[in-house]
């Protein structure tokens, strides 16, 4: 029996998706499901619809719900992590404090000022775990799916040996969005699809085997489809390739979308999937569902459970490496060792990866065109100064990561910047102990 083990397993919906998919292939159907959460509440509903999906499949697998992880990790073959480090407060503060000072940050959970921040709080946390795998299970396979990606997998695989990757839907999400854009059904699709998480782009994207492009372009004619993604379809018109994550993630990526009131209300308003376009809708979406995941959990016990898999690629991962070794590509988030040319040596990068019984192999792509190569520079560089700045408990890194970001500095002076990644540092405080001071 194989022991997968899901740290966060209080993320309910995700768990129970994720469950759902890995019990559907038969090498795994005997897994043991480790669910780890320091909210007992929630850990024990998480356990009840693990329970009910094994029972709804006639699967053998057992389930097993842990407070303390060490438990639940020894002797581990495979780990999710879907955790969040810190309270909803110093998130809201994360994205409060840069707005008070004009840097209008939509999500703010993978760069920029807030992504930042976020990182300096989880590292610490996800290098913790990392160093618990080393001990308990150090041939299990770890997927990440917590943000921010890209500075947490940097951090995990420069600091650890063990066998890690993160993973984000957005790369099929947004695949079989142009699909569906442009009549095709998505088994047709085949496409090559590097750069950063969240600033990945299509560097090809083939229908059967013909260049898509000029269909995609076509495309934007229709309002309906401009409107459903308006900074993605008017980043791809201007920049020739198609970028993965939402108009909401990536108007505050860049300088061009939310420096000014007049641009906000233009491109971010609307048509970015965020809508209104402003953080206070993505704090009020995650209170609504922590007040309403009691309701939530019991509906999904009344109801008839789904066993139909989903696209997630965690479970396919996991039948290549340690199931019946069938091939799968995916793209994930590794070091660029010589993957992307023109990006900086040994920064996380979301690059195809083929995942086997031999382990994880990323697979080389070459350079980006030069204009995604400009604005995704910009960003891993960034990420390097603040990762070595949570590594080392160096306030100044973070805050030249800060200076450099794209939308910051469109907006903000120097001085400005270094009085709010201050008053940031003194927001954070109690969850920053590598840091010994708290002044840039």
């Amino acid at each position: 029996m194989k022991k997968i083990v899901f740290i966060g397993a209080g993320s309910l919906v995700f768990t129970k998706n994720l469950v759902r998919d890995l019990l559907t292939f038969p090498a795994l159907a005997d897994s043991i499901i480790a669910l780890v959460d320091i909210d007992e509440e929630r850990l024990g509903f998480a356990k009840k619809t693990v329970e009910k999906i094994i029972s709804a499949g006639g699967y053998p697998a057992k389930v097993q719900a842990h407070t303390d992880r060490i438990r639940a990790l020894d002797g581990a073959d495979g780990v999710v992590c879907t955790i969040l480090a810190g309270s909803l407060d110093v998130w809201r503060k994360d994205i409060e404090i840069p707005k008070q000072y004009g840097v209008d940050i939509n999500v703010g959970d993978t760069r920029g000022p807030s992504g930042i921040f976020r990182a300096l709080r989880t590292i610490p946390v996800m290098l913790d775990i990392c160093r618990d795998i080393e001990r308990y299970c150090p041939q299990a396979v770890f997927l990440n799916y917590t943000n921010p990606m890209a500075m947490l997998c940097r951090a995990m695989q420069s600091e650890t040996n063990v066998t890690v990757t993160g993973l984000c839907h957005s790369v099929q999400g947004t695949a079989s969005m142009l699909a569906r854009w442009i009549g095709a059904p998505n088994e047709e699709i085949t496409y090559l699809c590097a750069g950063i998480n969240h600033q990945a782009f299509y560097l090809d994207f083939r229908w059967n085997g013909q260049d898509a492009y000029p269909l995609i372009r076509e495309a934007m004619n229709h309002p309906d489809i401009y409107n459903e993604e308006q900074v993605r379809n008017e980043m791809f018109l201007h920049l020739d390739y198609y970028v993965t994550e939402s108009s909401g993630h990536n108007s505050e990526y860049n300088a061009w979308f939310r420096k000014r009131p007049d641009l906000i209300e233009k491109y971010c308003t609307n048509g970015t999937g965020w809508n209104p376009g402003e953080y206070a809708y993505i704090i009020k979406g995650y209170e609504q569902r922590q007040g309403s995941w009691k309701e939530q959990m019991r509906r999904w016990m009344e109801e008839p459970v789904d066993l139909i898999r989903g696209e997630e690629y965690a479970a396919y991962i996991f039948n290549a490496t340690i199931g019946d070794g069938t091939l799968f590509k995916f793209n994930g988030n590794v070091r660029n060792h010589g993957l992307i040319d023109n990006l900086p040596d040994g920064c996380c990068v979301e690059v195809p990866v083929l995942a086997s019984k031999k382990g994880l192999e990323p697979i080389h792509v070459g350079a980006l065109p030069d204009q995604l190569a400009a604005l995704t520079n910009i960003s891993a560089r960034c990420e390097e100064m603040a990762v070595e700045g949570a590594l080392t408990g160096d306030p100044r890194k973070v805050f030249h990561a800060v200076c450099f970001d794209p939308l910051t500095s469109a907006v903000l002076s120097l001085a400005e910047i270094k009085s709010m990644v201050d008053e940031m540092f003194e927001a954070n405080r109690e969850y920053l102990p590598q840091f010994k001071h708290f002044r840039s």
